[in-house]
C-alpha cells in the first residue's frame, strides 16, 4: 500500500507492552521500503519546544514524509571505459632554487593535472580531453578501464554503473558486489530522464531561508510562514499536471503517542484527510489512561474519534525461542562468540526480566571474559555480569529494602532522643526539687522558646514556693 502510494487518510497504531518490538517494526519498514519512499520518525515529547508551535512541528514532520520525484532531462555521456591516462607535471619544488618566481608560478600552473579518457559504445568511440576538476572526479568515482560510466555534462557528476561484461574474465578474484552490464549502445552523448527524489520540507527550508540550499545543513529551521508552504504546493501541483513531478506519500512513525495532547490529535486527524497525507504510524505502551490534556480516559490514550480511524495492531510477548534467535543476531552483530551454556543463561534472563537487558548484558559479559582470558563467553562471565549490573526489578526491590531501612533507623533515633529527654528532665526534678533548673534546661534544649519560658519563669517559680510554704505549714500543724 505503501510503495503503490494508497496511504492517504489511513493511520495505523502499534499497541502492546514494552520491549514487544513496536519500534523495530517501524525500522523495519523504513529499510523495506528503501530510499525512495520518505520515511520520517518522530518521539512525542519532540513536539513540545520554546521555539516552535506544537502544529509546526507536527506540520514539518508530515511534510518530511512526502517526498517529490521531480523529473528532467540532462546531457550525459555514457559508455565504457577503454582508456584512461593522467597527466602529472612535476611540482615546483623540483626545478631548483634558482629558478624565477614568475617561473616557478607558470610551473605551478603547468602542474594540474590533465588527461585523456576514451570511451565506447557499440557503434563508436571517442577520446574526450579531461580538465583537473573532471580528472579529480574520476579518480574520486575510482574510475578503470573497463568500467561503464555516465557522466552528466552539466554538473561533472561521475556514476559508475557496473563492470563491462567484456572484461568479466580479466580478473580471477571479484566481490559480490561487482555488477556486471552490457555495453551501452548508440552514441555517447545522450539526453536522459534523470529525476530527483526530495521531500516537502526540504523544499520548504530551501524557498524560505535566504541562504537557499545551505540553508538545509544549518539545522535550526524554525518556523515556516504559511504562504511559502501554499505556495509550494501550487507548484508542486503545476508540475504534476505537466508530468514534470510525481508526489509519493512515505511514513510517518510518532513513538510514545499517547504523550501527546488533545491539540495534537485533533491536527493530526485533520491531516490525515489531506490529499498527499502519509501513513500514520503511532506506537504506545498504554492502556487505559487519560488524554493529555482532558479530563477524560480512553484506551491508549487516544480520543475515540482518532482511535477509528486507525487500524490497531496488538504487540505480543516474544517467545523463547525468539529471545534465544534475537539474542543469537545481537551476539554476532557485536562479534561476540558465546557459548551454548551461556547462550541458554542469557535467554532465560531475557525471558524473566526484559529482552533489552539481557542484550546490554552480552558486552558486559564479553569485557568479564575478555579480562578473565578467555576468547569466548562463558556461563560464569554471564552470571558475574548479571551480578554486577541490576535491572529494573532488582532494582526497585534493593529500594524498598533501602527505604525500610531508613525508616526503621528513623524511629529508633526518634525513641532514643525521647528516652534521654525523659530521664534528662527526671534527674533534673529529683535532684534539685527546683523547677527553675528544669525551665532552664528546656529552654536549652529548646532556643526557639527560650523567651516563651523566660517570661514564665518567675511566675512558676512564686507559685512552686507558695506551694511549698503551705505544704511546711501543714506539716507542722499536724505535727503539733
Amino acid at each position: 500500500m505503501i510503495k503503490e502510494g494508497k496511504v492517504a487518510g489511513r493511520g495505523v497504531l502499534l499497541a502492546g507492552q514494552p520491549g514487544t518490538g513496536k519500534t523495530a517494526i517501524a525500522m523495519a519498514m523504513a529499510r523495506a521500503l528503501g530510499d525512495d519512499v520518505p520515511f520520517a520518525q518522530l518521539t512525542a515529547s519532540e513536539v513540545y519546544s520554546l521555539e516552535m508551535s506544537k502544529t509546526e512541528a507536527l506540520t514539518q514532520a508530515l511534510r518530511r514524509a512526502v517526498g517529490v520525484r521531480i523529473r528532467e532531462e540532462a546531457e550525459v555521456l555514457e559508455g565504457e571505459v577503454v582508456e584512461l591516462e593522467i597527466d602529472r607535471a612535476p611540482p615546483a619544488s623540483s626545478l631548483g632554487p634558482g629558478v624565477a618566481p614568475a617561473a616557478a608560478g607558470v610551473a605551478a600552473a603547468a602542474a594540474t593535472p590533465s588527461g585523456r579518457l576514451t570511451m565506447k559504445t557499440t557503434d563508436m568511440e571517442t577520446v574526450f580531453d579531461l580538465g583537473a576538476k573532471m580528472v579529480d572526479a574520476l579518480l574520486a568515482a575510482h574510475v578503470t578501464a573497463g568500467d561503464v560510466v555516465a557522466i552528466d555534462k552539466a554538473s561533472g557528476k561521475v556514476t559508475t554503473l557496473g563492470r563491462s561484461l567484456a572484461r568479466s574474465r580479466d580478473f580471477d578474484a571479484l566481490g559480490s558486489s561487482t555488477r556486471f552490464v552490457a555495453c551501452p549502445s548508440g552514441e555517447i552523448a545522450k539526453r536522459r530522464e534523470v529525476a530527483h527524489s526530495v521531500s516537502l520540507h526540504d523544499v520548504d527550508v530551501v524557498n524560505s531561508r535566504s541562504a537557499g540550499f545551505m540553508a538545509l545543513f544549518a539545522g535550526d529551521t524554525g518556523e515556516i510562514r504559511p504562504e511559502v508552504r501554499e505556495a509550494i504546493d501550487a507548484k508542486v501541483g503545476q508540475w504534476r499536471e505537466e508530468g514534470k513531478a510525481e508526489v509519493s506519500p512515505g511514513v510517518l512513525f510518532i513513538d510514545e503517542a499517547h504523550a501527546l495532547d488533545a491539540e495534537c490529535f485533533a491536527f493530526l486527524g485533520r491531516a490525515m484527510e489531506a490529499e498527499a497525507a502519509p501513513l500514520l504510524v503511532l506506537a504506545t505502551n498504554r492502556g487505559i489512561v487519560r488524554i493529555r490534556g482532558t479530563g477524560h480516559s480512553g484506551p491508549h490514550g487516544l480520543p475515540p474519534d482518532l482511535l477509528d480511524r486507525l487500524l490497531v495492531v496488538h504487540t505480543r510477548p516474544y517467545t523463547g525461542k525468539e529471545v534465544e534467535r534475537i539474542l543469537a543476531i545481537r551476539c554476532e552483530e557485536e562479534d561476540v562468540e558465546a557459548e551454548p551454556d551461556a547462550r541458554a543463561l542469557l535467554t532465560k534472563i531475557g525471558c524473566e526480566t526484559s529482552l533489552r537487558y539481557a542484550m546490554q548484558l552480552i558486552s558486559a559479559a564479553s569485557h568479564v571474559a575478555s579480562r578473565a582470558g578467555s576468547a569466548r563467553v562463558r556461563m560464569q562471565d554471564v552470571s558475574r555480569a548479571y551480578s554486577l549490573f541490576l535491572d529494573a526489578r532488582r532494582s526497585a526491590a534493593y529500594l524498598v529494602r533501602l527505604e525500610s531501612r531508613f525508616f526503621v533507623l528513623f524511629f529508633l533515633l526518634f525513641f532514643l532522643f525521647f528516652l534521654f529527654f525523659f530521664f534528662a528532665l527526671r534527674y533534673y526534678f529529683r535532684r534539685g526539687k527546683n523547677l527553675q533548673n528544669a525551665l532552664s534546661f528546656i529552654s536549652r534544649l529548646s532556643p526557639k522558646f527560650s523567651h516563651k519560658i523566660n517570661n514564665q519563669q518567675v511566675e512558676f517559680a512564686d507559685e512552686y514556693m507558695m506551694n511549698e510554704a503551705a505544704v511546711e505549714k501543714g506539716e507542722d500543724e499536724m505535727a503539733a
